[in-house]
């Protein structure tokens, strides 16, 4: 009776062997198919396994038959390729507001997508450095938490901390009770941010999720509307909040002239995009008019490129620039 029971579940453990086992350098024959089958108690012969595999295939499973350098079946097209599975992997590895912890756990999950012996080359491959990684382990729930709140239109009670000078070497923080109208998660400059609205306030504001100690949602609280308080009408359009926002500094958008040196135009596409209108202007520089929130993040992103980069409007981004920079000097005064 057992082995009637094995028999059903025979097409499941064959797949699972073909997914986890094979690939086009690593191809699995009939025969060691066969003894894989037998040490789960399940009695299999040749013609069985080439019309289960039939089935697979007719199912919609990309397995392909090799006779030479090595004779056997493989999983050919995946639903992700070796290349993709890698991206991910990186992306994870770059991701400072996920923990150690959860690092390795999504890696794992992520190895799982391709064959061992592919998981082993990605493994060789990605480049693990000494970043600073996220301590706080309830991430994956505060955000959770906070995306069902965005999809149910909930306000969210959040506890927010930020580190805090002490007199001892020991951690400290100040902790803070926001409530929130969440409208968006934005992963930009490493970092993880809600963009949404505190009830007190008329306009946006912008929290690190890493930062975030405990989320409840307000069951009985609906969001304020994102309408009222931002300058999206129909939807919340996360991509260009994020293009507006340096380094999500929260900032009014105006439009901002700016006249930059030729020798930095890549720079200007990579952070602006291709389709920006660039005007030229002389023959060793060029200008671009954007839409962008006028912040202290945009001023300490216009310095980065010292005089290759100069503000032509608005004059209330001018004074902020030559105010950092007088208070740079100052600092630096002998």
């Amino acid at each position: 009776m057992a082995n009637q029971y094995n028999q059903k579940l025979k097409l499941l453990f064959l797949l699972d062997d073909l997914l986890t086992n094979s690939d086009e350098n690593n191809p699995i024959d009939a025969e060691t198919l066969i003894i894989h089958l037998k040490n789960k108690g399940i009695d299999s012969e040749r013609k069985s396994i080439y019309r289960d595999i039939s089935i697979l295939k007719e199912y919609g499973y990309d397995i392909l038959k090799m006779r030479s350098p090595k004779s056997g079946y493989y999983i050919g097209n995946r639903d992700f390729q070796l290349a993709e599975v890698r991206l991910l992997c990186d992306a994870v590895q770059a991701a400072n507001f996920i923990s150690q912890k959860k690092t390795k756990e999504l890696l794992t999950k992520i190895y799982g997508l391709v064959s061992k012996s592919q998981a082993e080359q990605i493994k060789n491959q990605v480049y693990v450095d000494n970043r600073p990684k996220c301590a706080n382990e309830s991430l994956y729930y505060t955000i959770d938490k906070l995306d069902r709140a965005i999809q149910n239109n909930r306000q969210v009670k959040i506890v927010y901390r930020k580190r805090k000078i002490a007199d001892s070497n020991k951690a400290s923080y100040e902790e803070k009770t926001h409530y929130i109208s969440p409208y968006a998660l934005i992963w930009s400059n490493d970092h993880y941010y809600l963009v949404g609205n505190n009830r007190n306030h008329s306009n946006l504001m912008v929290s690190r999720i890493d930062r975030i100690k405990s989320v409840e949602i307000l069951e009985n609280t609906p969001s304020i509307s994102f309408s009222d308080v931002s300058e999206y009408k129909n939807y919340f359009d996360s991509a260009d909040y994020a293009n507006k926002h340096f380094s999500m500094f929260a900032g009014e958008p105006e439009n901002v002239e700016l006249i930059c040196d030729n020798e930095i135009i890549e720079q200007i596409l990579d952070r602006f995009g291709d389709s920006t209108s660039i005007l030229k202007c002389g023959e060793t520089k060029f200008k671009i008019n954007i839409n962008v929130a006028v912040s202290e993040g945009l001023v300490s992103w216009i310095m980065q490129y010292g005089d290759a980069i100069k503000v032509s409007s608005p004059d209330s981004l001018k004074k902020m620039v030559v105010d950092r920079a007088q208070s740079i000097i100052s600092t630096y005064k002998f």
